[in-house]
């Protein structure tokens, strides 16, 4: 035992201890962020590798959030990856778990970085899906993991990256991200037909705002529509919708478009109808960290869910 420090001076710490782990216990929170070409290197269409500067503020995001499952569209590598989790874990965020997967797009990729034990993976590298009769692959595939959440609480996270709002030579960009989303819906509608209770969250940067095909599509319909977590900022505001069938008026865009100087949500998190009821409103929000745009265009949203109840 250090010099100065009495029994009962280690008994109160320790109290502290049990206090601060158990004011957190049957909670966990889970992340997507854009993170904008995170490249050692840079690549055949990606030039510019990214920089110490802008890998600084992406680790500050990601302490203000201080996810247990994150997210990550627009990562390079495995060695970008392993660059990040390195140096979070430097930082004083470990995360020992991860995935990684690669998809057509041979320069981004989609990955998940997880301080809860990841015990399966069935990554989704290999989907086609028919555009005016040609055969388009799904260009990054969906990355898909069950996570241990408690003892008796598994997750599964399906993250996405669809296709961007660029023009494309080989077929328009909202058509195929539509065809992406179609697949998608195909994988969620198949883990709902084997076991309607099944706890999963649908998550990532699906390049459209709400109200657009593709999106709606993911959501789907009736008994098997999932749930939007919607996180916002927390600033305060409570202004209710006008009229009330609108979302509120807070906060919540994730990307901002310098061309057309606009700001938009195309970052979502989204629920299975067994999942939302383990949600955790107070727990789901849009970080607010000053110069967010020195680490990415996008902002990353978080959302928190409970392990206790059915």
């Amino acid at each position: 035992m250090p010099t100065g420090f009495s029994i009962r001076t280690w008994a109160a710490a320790f109290a502290l201890l049990l206090a601060y782990v158990s004011s957190f216990a049957g909670t966990f929170r889970v992340a997507t962020y854009n993170v904008d070409n995170y490249l050692e290197q840079p690549t055949q269409t990606r030039t510019h590798a990214k920089t110490a500067e802008a890998k600084a503020k992406i680790r500050e995001t990601i302490k203000v959030m201080n996810p247990d499952v994150l997210a990550l569209e627009e990562m390079g590598d495995t060695n970008a990856l392993l660059e990040l989790q390195a140096s979070l874990r430097a930082d004083g965020q470990d995360f020992p778990y991860w995935e990684h997967i690669q998809g057509f797009d041979t320069n981004i990729h989609v990955a998940i970085l997880s301080k809860l034990p990841v015990v399966a993976r069935r990554p989704h590298t290999n989907d086609f899906f028919l555009l005016d009769g040609r055969r388009l692959p799904v260009l990054r595939g969906f990355a898909e993991v069950d996570v241990r959440a408690a003892t008796n609480f598994t997750v599964t996270l399906l993250v996405a990256h669809l296709k961007s709002r660029l023009k494309a030579a080989a077929a328009d960009e909202a058509e195929e991200r539509l065809g992406e989303a179609k697949v998608l819906r195909g994988i969620i509608d198949a883990r709902l037909a084997h076991d309607p209770e099944a706890r999963f969250i649908v998550l990532g940067d699906f390049n459209d705002t709400k109200d657009t095909a593709p999106i709606k599509e993911i959501i789907g319909r009736g008994k098997t529509k999932l749930f939007d977590t919607r996180p916002a900022e927390c600033n305060g505001d409570t202004v209710p919708a006008e009229p009330p069938y609108y979302e509120p008026r807070d906060v919540a865009w994730t990307y901002y478009y310098g061309k057309d100087d606009t700001y938009s949500r195309i970052d979502y998190i989204f629920a299975s109808p067994a999942m939302k009821r383990h949600w955790l409103a107070n727990e789901t929000y849009v970080p607010f960290v000053a110069n967010w745009g020195a680490g990415s265009d996008h902002r990353p949203v978080v959302a928190g869910f409970t392990t206790v109840g059915n």
